[in-house]
């Protein structure tokens, strides 16, 4: 029986369904791991096909070509370090999320996820079967428990682990970002190292993947909690950590230990890390986007840079007979800052044949929303066309609270294939636009200061009448922000809201405003998840829908 261990955690970023290129990157990290002299390697939840494949594992050749990696894997094991080895499983009419042990250059044992979560962005209980209450495996005389992702965050795993005589936990993992993700990874799974006893190791996903990004910051906890490892956030990480066995316990003796990332930077991070791998993993080597001169389009401008690089991005610049000189000239300025590349396109060809076309049958009407909207279709039409004949993917720059309320024009502003900013608000828009020009982490492909101050200064508007302002149609951003944050983010009733000192007619409207644009938010593109609740995975309200919470007094 051993009493040192050297556990090899590699935080990967996989290609989903690209089984060939995770296959190579996990070669590349197991040869690190024994030169480093690692006893096992650990590679994320799912790693081979990817978090979450939804639907691709119920096609059978997917699992199947899964089950013949871990084999070929298996081969190169014969004189090397044993792997932690995640894929779907197929065991008879059952399919597993699960993870299979190799050492020696064979396939030893086969552990499956038993809780499935059905919550929030998840829905592995659709698409798998619950495994057993798991055994522990034996490596070299030691017991080692290899529970899953969820099975750490529920009751019934890891006691069951500890009560068949596992000394320590090795799980991989697939847990997506939002603000809250280390302080409650570090609070549930520390329950569960304390109630066991069990020291923990944690290895966690990093990438993109359509609407959710992963962070990393994978770490490994002693048996009394003591946090005894943290990888980087929001990079590829890979680290040997030195284990050994005293007085019947398990303690890590040497290991790395980062700063993992919390609030704006952690924020605007994210962000970067789910546009880019959104373009990068789909093909596409550059992006185009509206630059209006106003905060949205310059910071997500910023962030396209800062992941992508200034010859990567282009902003486009649409003026209308609206359009102020201040825009013009801010656009340009912020353009010119983050060092991409900047054009001008008027939109007024366009927009006067729109009204000609109109005329007959909006004759002797007043100007109104549809006037608006043709402004906002004809740079939709712009960019698009400059996206197909050049092939730069269109990036949207809607905030939430513009999502939330519907005030974005469907194949209009809301044209595009990513949006980096979908899932924040107005006011987060302006406190990381304020966070990005005080700092520049090294990392970052952007410029210092890139969005000039005027920009995150002025009043925000549309300019799509004349002098328009957001305030003329909605509250001001801190009170509207509020309103919505009770709503979405936590389910708060009217009442409740109104305790916070909200105005009745305030509360009523934006709510009905919520509602109604649920079509809108359907057809929108996908976004970077940041908070707790994004619109898309985690709220998913009916179109049709007659429901409102009322005011009190007032009659249903």
């Amino acid at each position: 029986m051993t009493h040192v261990l050297k556990i090899a955690s590699a935080q990967l970023n996989p290609v989903m369904g690209d089984l060939n290129g995770n296959f190579n990157k996990a070669v590349a990290a197991y040869e690190k791991a024994k030169a480093g002299g690692a006893d096992i390697l650990v590679l994320p939840e799912m790693y081979i096909l990817g978090y979450p494949a939804e639907d691709l594992v119920l096609k059978p050749a997917a699992v199947a070509d899964c089950k013949r990696k871990a084999e070929d894997f298996a081969l190169l094991t014969k004189d090397g370090p044993a792997v932690v080895f995640p894929l779907p499983w197929r065991d008879g009419d059952k399919l597993y999320n699960a993870v299979v042990f190799i050492q020696d250059g064979a396939i030893t044992d086969m552990r499956a996820k038993h809780h499935l979560p059905n919550y929030g962005v998840f829905d592995d209980f659709r698409v798998f079967d619950s495994g057993p209450l798991p055994d522990p495996i034996d490596y070299k005389g030691v017991k080692i428990g290899l529970p899953i992702c969820e099975d750490l965050w529920q009751p019934g795993v890891a006691s069951c682990l500890a009560d068949k005589g596992a000394e320590l936990l090795i799980s991989a993992n697939a847990s997506p970002w939002r603000r809250t993700a280390l302080s409650e990874r570090v609070e549930a799974l520390g329950e569960k190292v304390h109630n066991e006893g069990l020291p923990l190791i944690y290895v966690n996903q990093i990438g993109g993947q359509d609407e959710l990004v992963f962070d990393g910051s994978s770490f490994s906890m002693n048996a009394d909690e003591a946090i005894v490892q943290s990888l980087r956030s929001f990079i590829e990480d890979f680290d040997i950590a030195t284990w050994e066995k005293q007085d019947g316990v398990w303690s890590c003796k040497q290991a790395a230990s980062y700063n993992q990332l919390t609030g704006h930077e952690a924020d605007w991070r994210a962000m970067c890390l789910g546009l880019g791998d959104y373009v990068n993993k789909n093909g596409f080597k550059q992006i185009v986007l509206g630059m209006s001169g106003g905060i949205d389009s310059a910071m997500a401008a910023t962030i396209a840079v800062d992941a992508l690089g200034p010859d990567r991005v282009w902003c486009v610049m649409m003026p209308s007979k609206y359009t102020s000189d201040n825009s013009l000239d801010d656009a340009k300025d912020c353009s010119n800052r983050i060092g991409a590349r900047y054009d001008i396109v008027s939109i007024a060809p366009a927009v006067e044949a729109f009204d000609e076309m109109t005329a007959p049958f909006f004759k002797d009407m007043p100007p109104s929303t549809a006037e608006e909207n043709i402004q906002s279709r004809a740079r939709a039409l712009m960019l698009m066309a400059l996206s197909n004949k050049f092939g730069p993917m269109l990036v949207t720059t809607g905030n939430k609270s513009e999502m939330a309320v519907g005030y974005a024009t469907l194949y209009g502003d809301m044209c595009g294939g990513y949006n980096p900013l979908k899932d924040v608000y107005k006011t987060e828009v302006f406190a990381l636009a304020r966070w990005r020009n005080q700092h520049n982490p090294d990392d970052l492909l952007g410029a210092k200061n890139p969005i000039p101050e005027n920009i995150i200064d002025k009043p925000p508007t549309a300019e799509l009448r004349e002098n328009q302002k957001d305030s003329d149609s909605l509250p001001e951003y801190e009170v509207l922000d509020d309103i919505l944050f009770g709503l979405i983010e936590q389910e708060l009733s009217v009442e409740e809201i109104l305790a916070r000192g909200h105005k009745p007619a305030d509360v009523k409207r934006i709510q009905h405003l919520l509602y109604i644009a649920e079509y809108k938010r359907r057809q929108a593109p996908p976004g970077v998840k940041i908070g707790s609740k994004n619109f898309g995975r985690d709220r998913r309200y009916p179109i049709t829908n007659k429901y409102r919470d009322m005011v009190p007094g007032e009659d249903s």
